[in-house]
C-alpha cells in the first residue's frame, strides 16, 4: 500500500511479483530493514492450516514503511514465503504532529463555533462532508500541517447520524471501530447506538479544532483558473456564497447517493395509507396503533421491524429475495478473533493484520469461516427456515465478505431481530412478489393481500459514484471511475484513492479524492489519502505504479 507503488496493488505469482520487485525495487533504495521478534508467532486458525506471521519495518527514499510475512510448511518440512504486506506509515522529514503547538492568534474564551468559522488562511484542501471521513481525513491532514475546510451540508457534525431512525446502532464492535488519535472511552458500549457515536462526532470535531463550515453546501466543483486545479463554490446557510481555489477536494459523501432505491409498484396512487423509504423513517412510536409493512430484509428493515416489534406495532416483513444471516453473538468473535477485543493488540496494528491478506485469501478463509459460524448459528437458522426465512450464505459461501465488498447490502448482522421473526412479533411475508397497491394495502401475483396502513420501503441507496457525479461538470463524468466495489486484483475500485482510479482520463481528475466506508476503513485509509495529498503539496509524489 503506496510503499512501493504509489497506489494499491495485489500481485499473485512468480512472474508477475517478480516484475514487479525488478520494476519498483531500484526507485525505492529499501533499507534499514528490522524484525519485531516479539511478534513472529506460528498461527493455526484451523485445525490443517497452519503460518508463520511477522512484523517488520524497512525504510524508502520518500518514507517509513512496514511489512507483514508469511510463511507456509511445506511436505518436506521446509517453509516457504506465501504472502508478504507493505505499507507506508509515514514520509520521510514529515512526522505527524499529534499534538501540534498552540497557535498565539487562538482566542481563548471564543465559542466553538466562532473558532471554527474563522479561518486565519486559505485552506488548502476542501473536504465535502463531516461525517467519520470528513473528520478523519481533517484530522490527519492537519496532523501532517495541511490546511483543510470541512463542508457539511448539516447543521450540526453528527446530523448525519442522527438523523437516522432512532433505532439504529453499529454491528462492529467498538474496538475495530475507534477513530484516529482518539480511542473511544473504556465504557463505550460495544454496539454503539448511532445518537451516541453522532454525539461524539461533534465533539471529535472540537477536540482537535477542526475547521468546519456547517449548514454549507457545495454546488460545483470544476477546473481552477487562478492557478490551482479546482475551483470549489459553496453556499452558505444564509444565501452567502463563496469560491475556494485548491488543489485537492476530498469527497467524503458516504458509501452511497442521497437517490433512494424504491421499486415502481403500480397504483400507489389509489394507496390511502403512508408510503415512506427507511431514510425517511425515525421512530415506531410514530406509528403506535397502525398496521406496518417493511418491503426489504437485510440490515435496516430487521432494525426497523425490530423497532416496531418492540414497541408492540403490528409489522410484516416482506422479504423478495434470500438475505446471508449471522448473529453478532457468535459471527464476530469468530471471524475478528482477539484482534478486535478488550485485551486485544492496538487498533492500527489490528487492522493491518487484517489487510495483509490478500482478498483473494480472506474469502477462502471466509468460506472456511462462515461455515463455523453456521454451525453456532444453528437454532436460530433452522428456526429462520421453518418460518419460510429464505436464507443464503453469501457470494461463493463467503459469508457477508463478498457482498459488502461489492454492494454493500445483502445480508443482516442478527442482534435480536431473527428470534422476532421466529416467535411471530414480526411477521413474515416471502412467498409471492408485489403485483399493485391496493386502496388497503398490497396485491401480491398470487393473488394473496395485505392489510396496511404504513409501507416503509427498505430497498436501499443509489450507487456512490451519482453524489460525485452531481458536484462535477458533465465534461468530467466520464473520468470518473466506479467508486465502490473491488477491481480484477481485488483491490477497491477509487475507495481513498483519487476517482480517476486507473482509467484512460484519471489525469482530468486528478486532485479529487474518495473517502468511505465504515469506521475502520475510514480510521486507516484516511491516513493514506492524506500521506498522498501531503507528497504531492511537498512535491515528493512520485508515479504510480
Amino acid at each position: 500500500m503506496l510503499a512501493l507503488t504509489w497506489d494499491y496493488h495485489t500481485y499473485e505469482g512468480r512472474d508477475r511479483v517478480k516484475k514487479f520487485l525488478t520494476d519498483q525495487l531500484p526507485k525505492f533504495s529499501l533499507s534499514t530493514f528490522k524484525l519485531r521478534e516479539d511478534l513472529v508467532e506460528l498461527q493455526t486458525p484451523f485445525e490443517d492450516l497452519a503460518w508463520i506471521q511477522g512484523y517488520f519495518t524497512f525504510d524508502t527514499t520518500v518514507g517509513h514503511a512496514s511489512g507483514i510475512f508469511r510463511l507456509v510448511p511445506l511436505a518436506n518440512g521446509s517453509w516457504k514465503g506465501h504472502t508478504v504486506y507493505t505499507n507506508l506509515e509515514d514520509l520521510r522529514g514529515f512526522p505527524e504532529k499529534i499534538r501540534p503547538s498552540s497557535h498565539p492568534e487562538e482566542i481563548y474564551g471564543e465559542s466553538a463555533e466562532a473558532k471554527q468559522e474563522r479561518l486565519e488562511e486559505e485552506p488548502s484542501v476542501i473536504i465535502v462532508g463531516g461525517g467519520q471521513s470528513g473528520l478523519d481525513a481533517a484530522v490527519r491532514l492537519r496532523a501532517l500541517d495541511v490546511n483543510a475546510l470541512i463542508i457539511e451540508r448539516n447543521e450540526c457534525i453528527g446530523d448525519n447520524w442522527r438523523n437516522r431512525y432512532a433505532a439504529l446502532r453499529l454491528h462492529d464492535p467498538v474496538w475495530y471501530d475507534h477513530m484516529p488519535y482518539l480511542p473511544f472511552p473504556p465504557h463505550w458500549p460495544i454496539h454503539m447506538p448511532a445518537l451516541k457515536l453522532a454525539d461524539w462526532l461533534e465533539s471529535y470535531a472540537h477536540v482537535f479544532k477542526l475547521k468546519v463550515w456547517t449548514s454549507t453546501r457545495v454546488v460545483i466543483v470544476e477546473p481552477g483558473t487562478k492557478g490551482k486545479k479546482w475551483s470549489v463554490k459553496v453556499v452558505r446557510g444564509d444565501g452567502r456564497e463563496r469560491f475556494f481555489e485548491v488543489n485537492h477536494v476530498v469527497f467524503a459523501l458516504g458509501i452511497s447517493s442521497d437517490t433512494v432505491r424504491m421499486p415502481n409498484i403500480p397504483c400507489r396512487e389509489e394507496f390511502t395509507g403512508q408510503v415512506l423509504h427507511s431514510s425517511k423513517h425515525k421512530n415506531a412510536i410514530d406509528h403506535l396503533g397502525k398496521k406496518v409493512v417493511v418491503v426489504g430484509a437485510c440490515t435496516s428493515a430487521h432494525d426497523i421491524c425490530s423497532d416496531y416489534a418492540d414497541h408492540g406495532v403490528d409489522v410484516t416483513m416482506i422479504q423478495r429475495g434470500s438475505t446471508y444471516v449471522m448473529s453478532t453473538r457468535n459471527g464476530m468473535p469468530i471471524l475478528l478473533g482477539p484482534l478486535y477485543s478488550e485485551n486485544g493488540p492496538p487498533t492500527d496494528f489490528a487492522y493491518r493484520i487484517n489487510l495483509s491478506f490478500p482478498n483473494a485469501i480472506i474469502k477462502l478463509l471466509h468460506q472456511r469461516a462462515t461455515k463455523v459460524i453456521a454451525e453456532a448459528d444453528k437454532d436460530i437458522l433452522d428456526g429462520l427456515h421453518r418460518v419460510g426465512f429464505k436464507l443464503n450464505m453469501g457470494e461463493d459461501g463467503s459469508g457477508a465478505f463478498q457482498l459488502a465488498l461489492k454492494k454493500l447490502g445483502g445480508y443482516y448482522f442478527d442482534d435480536g431481530a431473527s428470534q422476532k421473526i421466529i416467535d411471530g412479533k414480526i411477521k413474515l411475508k416471502a412467498d409471492g412478489h408485489i403485483a399493485r397497491f391496493t386502496p388497503t394495502g398490497l396485491l401480491f401475483e398470487d393473488g394473496s393481500t395485505l392489510e396496511a396502513d404504513v409501507v416503509v420501503f427498505a430497498t436501499g441507496y443509489g450507487d456512490a459514484r451519482e453524489a460525485y457525479l452531481q458536484l462535477l461538470p458533465a465534461g468530467l463524468h466520464n473520468a470518473v471511475q466506479p467508486i465502490w466495489g473491488i477491481n480484477e486484483e481485488g483491490e477497491p475500485n477509487s475507495a481513498s484513492r483519487e476517482i480517476g482510479g486507473h482509467g484512460p482520463d484519471a489525469d482530468k481528475v486528478a486532485g479529487l479524492w474518495s473517502l468511505m466506508g465504515n469506521l475502520a476503513m475510514c480510521r486507516f485509509f484516511s491516513k493514506h489519502v492524506a500521506l498522498q495529498i501531503k507528497a504531492y503539496e511537498e512535491g515528493i509524489f512520485g508515479v504510480r505504479y
